[in-house]
C-alpha cells in the first residue's frame, strides 16, 4: 500500500470508531431522558404504561387525600386532570392550588405513580414547563397568580 492509501484507510478506521461512540453515547443518553408533559397534552396524547415521564400543572384544591404514607391528589393545567398517587413524605412547600412537577408513569390509563414529586420552592417561581402549559390552556397569564 502507498502511504496515500494507508493514511486514507486511518482516517476511514477513525471517522467510523467516532461514529461509533457517538451512537452508542446517544443511545445511552436517551434511555435517561425524561419528558414533560402537561394534563392536557396527556389526555390528546397518552403515553405508554410504564413510560416515566414528568406531569406539571396545579394541584386541585380539595384533592388531597392523605392514607398513611400514601397520597392521592389531582394534578390540572386547567383543561385536563391527572390523578398522582404518591408513597412516601411530600415536601414541606407542597399545597393545594400551588405548582407542582410529578414524576414517574402510569399504573394504570387513569392512576399516575409518583416516584417523586417536586414543589415550588417560593410564592413567584413556577417552572417553566408548568407556566408554559397552563399558558396554553388559558388558565394562567403573565401578571397574575394562577
Amino acid at each position: 500500500m502507498t502511504p496515500k492509501q494507508t493514511r486514507l484507510t486511518l482516517l476511514i478506521s477513525g471517522l467510523t470508531l467516532l461514529a461509533g461512540v457517538i451512537g452508542l453515547a446517544l443511545m445511552a443518553l436517551e434511555d435517561n431522558l425524561v419528558y414533560f408533559r402537561s394534563p392536557s397534552e396527556l389526555a390528546s396524547e397518552p403515553v405508554e404504561l410504564a413510560t416515566v415521564i414528568r406531569i406539571g400543572g396545579l394541584v386541585k384544591q380539595a384533592s388531597l387525600e392523605k392514607r398513611g404514607n400514601e397520597n392521592r391528589f389531582i394534578v390540572t393545567d386547567g383543561g385536563a386532570e391527572v390523578v398522582v398517587v404518591y408513597i412516601g413524605l411530600l415536601p414541606d412547600l407542597f399545597r393545594e392550588g400551588q405548582g407542582v412537577v410529578v414524576e414517574g408513569s402510569f399504573e394504570t390509563l387513569t392512576l399516575f405513580r409518583a416516584q417523586t414529586v417536586l414543589a415550588k420552592h417560593d410564592e413567584n417561581y413556577m417552572p417553566p414547563e408548568v407556566a408554559e402549559a397552563l399558558k396554553q390552556s388559558g388558565a394562567w397569564e403573565d401578571g397574575s397568580t394562577p
